[in-house]
């Protein structure tokens, strides 16, 4: 399998997802140091919504690839203020840069880009679409953690009718032999398309706690509708000390208040370590898709 463009995790397979891990893990014994393999490439980071992490990782993956980055963190200041459709900026970016990296608030944009460009298109969130890199150093750092990927369960807890980064990893988790727990209020559960039979969706995280080997945490993304209600959902020093001693916590971050600074000690708490994964698995993909 040989990607032009980066979508949706639906383009991966099991072989493909190895390769890059392969790569990924070499490059993270170099602690992604002195790899200058896309020397005079050039990235465009074009994101429309606001990035800290998937930004600044990609702009530090391309930098320590001995690449450069063309950086438009903030299009109010682009041509789209002046109401260029996404197509058009597309082009124009493509005729001065060997990829882009794309977010966007609209669910499909990282497609409509995908059709119209020369060069390759990665997918950095397409508002509640998918958010296929996470889910690729998401997948990663389970495994680093974990040491395996198939017999483990894994509880999601949160906002996950919003959250891209859940929709994305569930499908990869989708390809293995996992046990997926839905920890969610009704009006935020996973979307019922990504839902597989065997899958649980319950209300309170207590009833899967006790056997959960990854506990992924996702923040109510209150941006992405009116919210009406309180849909706190907080994991407690209480929860940990009930909790598998090889339990690993994850987020996307940012937080906002659903992992207690008191946490971070916890040598369980993998929110950081998934993040330095980030850059590892990018550096990795970039290589793929530049050759």
């Amino acid at each position: 399998m040989k990607l032009t463009h980066v979508l949706s995790v639906d383009q991966f397979d099991k072989a493909l997802i190895e390769e890059l891990f392969y790569h990924a893990n070499w490059i993270s014994k170099a602690k992604g140091h002195s790899i200058s393999h896309l020397r005079g490439k050039l990235l465009a980071n074009l994101f429309y919504e606001a990035s800290t992490r998937t930004s600044s990782s990609f702009f530090a993956a391309m930098s320590r690839l001995g690449g450069r980055v063309l950086p438009i963190n903030d299009v109010t200041f682009s041509s789209v203020s002046k109401g260029e459709i996404l197509e058009d900026t597309i082009r124009t970016l493509a005729c001065y840069t060997d990829i882009i990296v794309l977010r966007h608030p609209e669910k499909g944009a990282a497609a409509r880009a995908a059709a119209v460009s020369p060069v390759p298109i990665v997918n950095a969130g397409d508002g509640v679409g998918e958010h296929p890199t996470q889910a690729l150093l998401d997948l990663f750092t389970i495994l680093a953690e974990q040491g395996r990927i198939d017999g483990l369960s894994v509880t999601m807890m949160g906002d996950l009718k919003h959250g891209r980064t859940v929709h994305s990893l569930s499908r990869l988790l989708g390809m293995y032999d996992v046990t997926i727990n839905y920890v969610s209020p009704p009006e935020l559960r996973m979307p019922s398309d990504l839902v597989r039979p065997s899958d649980r969706e319950i209300v309170e995280l207590d009833e899967v706690l006790a056997g959960t080997d990854v506990l992924y945490v996702t923040r109510v993304q209150k941006e992405r509708f009116e919210s009406t209600g309180d849909y706190h959902y907080a994991l407690t020093e209480d929860h940990m000390a009930r909790a598998k001693p090889t339990m690993s916590v994850m987020h996307p971050l940012p937080r906002v208040n659903e992992i207690p600074l008191s946490l971070d000690a916890d040598p369980r708490a993998a929110y950081f370590r998934q993040m330095q994964n980030g850059l590892y698995v990018r550096m990795a993909l970039l290589m793929y898709l530049l050759g």
